[in-house]
């Protein structure tokens, strides 16, 4: 048998090893605190003197196994039935509290286990390596005064989605007030009314806000339409207002930062290592930049974890950015400090929000027409009838090759699209004639719509930000009022398809969707169909 004193998950433990011995097993776990370690393949006792005299009481267990342990009066202390686990010391414990969860890092003993244990709805956080209680009640309160002088820290947070909430709607009875946000969302106020919660539950994406007392609803035309059109019915009177544009923050840039820094070098290197795409790549170089030029004096190396939590707060309340931009920016950080300096993973005390529930904007057919005939360029209307047609995405577009065109078989081959997949889509045959002349007056040598080569001679993918600045001018042009963006070209084709009566299966695999509910959202956007619709019951012979 092997005895020796180790610290274990920071708390001072009594290693017990011996080779496998049944009775010996049953007489180790008799011993107040005992664990099995997978770890060390060993058992392990608490540092107490209680531990070592449940260890002479062992045949197998020699003194002089036991001498270097404890002390000899604390070891041999007859009056002390049970010795209390050593206190970590002053200044050790830090208390993170925000509006739902308090969090408690501190060197883990037998009495403060015993005491958070005792809290209702505690939790270990693997992850993070410390405890986590809800903040409720006396809990904090009760917390602080248990660590008392030992306790180094005490932040108080804020949910950065809280920080970013409107005040609330005041709403009197019979009315009901609908704010159309900046973000492109509503928000609905109403005292208790039991039609209209009904109601609204059935509406698609329709979440309850119990913070704001409000519910949330993803924005179109129709559904306001709708909405009101239903609360009018219901007697309620309707309040309507939107919301001004917020003045946001302008990110700094180049211009803006004395010696602005560029990525590290090491950080790019690594997630080419790790095959991270080259949008994901870019994305996160963009990111990371925009962080370490927000602390310009700062060593890369050295910024902190409160100066990483101010940071986001800083894109929460100021550049008032959009969930999907604070969560990359969140992944960037930790890459370069968990991943490239080869860190453990850390835990910054920061709530991720929930991401937005939003409805895609979709053009009709009418007005994707009327697009088109806006584009007089025939390189430019190529592009367009190209990513209508086959519902591409914009980086998509820009990598099909000259051989990714099967005219024979009428298809378009994506290859390495998001999520690294190979697919296939339509190939319509408007598209197939304006490519043919398009390809015979341009003559492109590689990619099917080639940008200006940077190096003389080596073909160059076409520029995304002037695809989006064409489509730009022909909605203008055109005369449509809706916000337009070339992966709108991609939910109207979708959109399109499933009005035309094609399978939500086909619409998936054209798409490239992973998950089939990722496609069902095209199902809230159109009316139209179902009108044809019919009962089951009006097929029953009653």
């Amino acid at each position: 048998m092997d005895i020796s004193r180790i610290t274990h998950r920071n708390e001072a433990r009594i290693c017990v090893k011996f080779p496998y011995n049944q009775a010996l097993i049953a007489r180790i776990k008799a011993i107040p605190g005992a664990q099995w370690s997978q770890t060390l393949k060993a058992w392990h006792l608490p540092l107490t003197a209680e531990s070592v005299k449940g260890l002479e009481s062992l045949e197998e267990v020699k003194t002089t196994m036991l001498a270097t342990l404890l002390p000899e009066k604390e070891a041999r202390a007859p009056d002390v039935e049970k010795a209390s686990s050593p206190q970590s010391a002053p200044g050790t414990t830090e208390i993170y509290v925000s509006e739902k969860k308090i969090k408690i890092k501190t060197p883990r003993n037998e009495q403060d286990t015993a005491f958070v244990t005792g809290i209702r709805y505690h939790r270990w956080d693997k992850q993070a390596f410390c405890w986590e209680v809800p903040n409720y009640g006396d809990n904090l309160q009760k917390i602080k005064a248990h660590f008392g002088e030992r306790i180094a820290l005490v932040t108080h947070t804020t949910d950065p989605e809280r920080q970013a909430a409107a005040p609330q709607l005041p709403v009197a009875k019979n009315e009901v007030q609908i704010l159309k946000t900046s973000q492109g969302g509503l928000r609905v106020a109403i005292g208790y009314h039991e039609e209209f919660i009904k109601m609204i539950k059935e509406l698609p994406y329709s979440k309850w806000d119990n913070r704001n007392k409000w519910w949330a609803l993803p924005w179109t035309d129709n559904l306001l339409t709708d909405l009101k059109k239903e609360c009018r019915q219901m007697g309620l009177k309707v309040i309507y207002n939107e919301e001004t544009t917020e003045i946001k923050a302008k990110r700094r840039g180049r211009g803006d930062v004395p010696n602005y820094r560029e990525c590290p070098t090491e950080m790019i290197e690594k997630l080419r290592e790790l095959r991270y795409s080259e949008q994901t790549i870019k994305t996160y170089t963009s990111l990371f930049e925009e962080f370490i030029n927000f602390y310009p004096l700062f060593d890369i190396k050295a910024i902190g974890e409160q100066q990483i939590i101010q940071f986001v707060r800083y894109l929460v309340t100021d550049r008032k950015v959009s969930t999907s931009y604070q969560n990359q920016s969140i992944n960037a950080i930790k890459f370069y400090y968990e991943r490239v300096l080869g860190g453990q993973r850390k835990f910054y005390f920061l709530e991720r929000p929930n991401k937005e529930k939003q409805l895609p904007v979709v053009c009709s057919e009418e007005e994707i027409t009327a697009i088109l005939k806006a584009t007089e360029n025939l390189k430019h209307k190529a592009i367009m009838m190209t990513i209508y047609s086959a519902g591409l995405r914009i980086s998509e577009l820009v990598g099909l090759r000259i051989t990714d065109i099967d005219a024979d078989r009428m298809q378009i081959r994506v290859q390495q699209a998001k999520g690294k997949k190979d697919r296939y889509t339509l190939l319509s045959k408007k598209t197939l004639e304006i490519l043919t002349t398009y390809q015979q007056e341009f003559k492109p040598m590689y990619w099917l719509f080639e940008g200006q080569p940077s190096v003389p001679g080596k073909p160059a993918q076409y520029s995304t930000t002037s695809i989006g600045a064409v489509l730009k001018q022909a909605v203008a042009k055109a005369g449509v009022k809706k916000k337009v963006t070339v992966h709108t070209l991609r939910h109207s084709f979708a959109t399109h398809l499933l009005e035309h009566g094609t399978d939500l299966r086909y619409i998936q695999h054209l798409l490239g969707h992973e998950n089939p509910k990722t496609t069902q959202i095209y199902t809230h956007i159109t009316t139209k169909g179902f009108d044809q619709l019919k009962s089951p019951l009006d097929g029953l012979d009653i």
